[in-house]
């Protein structure tokens, strides 16, 4: 298959989220018939409802600043498959990504043919064996991966990590894991295997801890707990300084790159991590782990793009999301704010509409080019008990439009609710820069 070819039958197989198949029998089928790339190179496994994915952005950022070769496995992606996957920050190149997919696509039908799987391998289990093939390839110190959801029968949970970090637990995805938090703690934990070391980030629910502990000693594992950052300044950017404490060292006055004050639970998630694999022997001296927090990016939180209006994309897809997202707005933003806000349909919306529609001066809401989206008729329900500025666009492109049009210069656009309306929007972003100009 070409590259073209590739994207058209990965997308073919289903939602990555409405036809997921959660276990862990068919990945690690097709990783042993691939020869078990996911154990040729050390990795960290990183898991939680929020933050894992900055953690694992700084974490990366942390290591590479020590000059090691990194590897990092993130989802899901905002504009390219391709950004998923990436080795010293590269993304895999588009031909290598056809050349991998067509050997897992072929070693999928080849398990199905001997009868020894009952379908193909779903489209998260073959894009994760992707990715362990690249990053076998191309011989990483470290990779990094962050779950796709939940934990125990996430496809990424076939790998043997180094390091288990688990970042703040909170409730998201229920129809899937659980409505309680200890069964989604439980899940989450799963990720804590004995051989391993962990980090247990700081948790908003004391349960979650106690599921978390009671999992580290099954497995006869030593956790490090993240402690209690103290955040020392902020600029007008929302990029903290912070002090922190950590198992072995003392940081004084250290500057995120990523905005906003809940990335200092991240960083010291992150630190923690990085402190343990130099424990395992990966040299990581300290200077590179504050180099790493300052240098540390993550597109699509709390991105802050220098326009006329300016714009903040920021997922925000669960309450937890959405509580820290208006925290940042009544902080850092001191114009008016037009929201354009889209969610998938199986999410807290009513939860994330009461933080966030009553901050915002209009209102767009829209929808993304995906099933589970919720229409805007369902949206809009939930605007008119906290706004009465609503504008509704059946299109994003619409929707970005008319919030330029109705943001003064000394406001702001904040496009949130979902990762795919963020992805949506850094899409229509890109085409206008490759517009000629006149």
């Amino acid at each position: 298959m070409n590259y073209t070819e590739s994207l058209s039958y990965l997308y073919g197989l289903g939602h990555e989220v409405l036809a997921a198949k959660f276990g862990l029998d068919s990945v690690r089928l097709l990783l042993g018939r691939l020869g078990h790339p996911q154990r040729a190179f050390k990795s960290v496994l990183i898991a939680g409802t929020n933050g894992k994915g900055s953690v694992a952005a700084m974490l990366e950022s942390i290591i590479s600043a020590a000059g090691h070769r990194t590897a990092l496995y993130t989802s899901p992606h905002l504009v390219r498959i391709e950004e998923r996957i990436r080795v010293s920050g590269d993304e895999i190149p588009a031909p290598e990504f056809a050349r991998l997919s067509t050997l897992v696509r072929l070693t999928g039908e080849e398990l199905v043919n001997e009868g020894r799987l009952a379908a193909a391998p779903t489209f998260f289990e073959q894009l994760t064996a992707i990715a362990m093939l690249h990053f076998r390839d191309c011989n990483p110190d470290v990779a990094i991966l962050e779950v796709g959801l939940g934990g125990r029968l996430d496809a990424t949970n076939a790998v043997e990590p180094m390091v288990s970090v688990v970042t703040a637990i909170d409730f998201d995805h229920q129809n899937i894991l659980g409505d309680e938090i200890t069964q989604i703690a439980s899940e989450k934990a799963a990720i804590i295997k004995s051989g391993c070391r962990a980090v247990i980030g700081r948790q908003p629910h004391v349960e979650a801890s106690e599921v978390l502990m009671r999992r580290c000693l099954e497995e006869n594992v030593l956790p490090v707990f993240a402690n209690e950052p103290s955040p020392s300044a902020a600029n007008d950017y929302g990029r903290l300084t912070i002090d922190y404490e950590s198992a072995s060292s003392v940081y004084r006055r250290v500057m995120l790159g990523l905005r906003g004050r809940h990335q200092a639970d991240n960083a010291a998630a992150a630190i923690e991590a990085g402190e343990l694999l130099a424990e395992g022997g990966l040299d990581i001296p300290r200077e590179a782990i504050i180099r790493g927090l300052r240098q540390a990016h993550w597109p699509g939180r709390l991105e802050l793009i220098d326009d006329k209006p300016p714009m903040l994309l920021d997922g925000a897809h669960n309450l937890g999301g959405a509580r820290s997202l208006r925290a940042f707005l009544e902080e850092f933003c001191r114009g008016p704010i037009t929201l354009v806000f889209a969610a998938m349909g199986d999410k807290d919306i009513d939860g994330m509409a009461a933080e966030l529609f009553p901050i915002a001066r209009t209102l767009v809401l829209t929808r993304v080019r995906d099933r589970r989206s919720a229409s805007t008729a369902v949206l809009g329900k939930f605007a008119l008990k906290t706004s009465s500025n609503v504008i509704f666009s059946e299109t994003v492109r619409q929707a970005l439009s008319w919030a330029r049009s109705v943001t003064p210069p000394e406001g702001i656009v904040c496009v949130a609710g979902s990762l795919y309306l963020v992805g949506e929007v850094k899409q229509l972003m890109e085409r206008e820069d490759e517009q000629p100009a006149g």
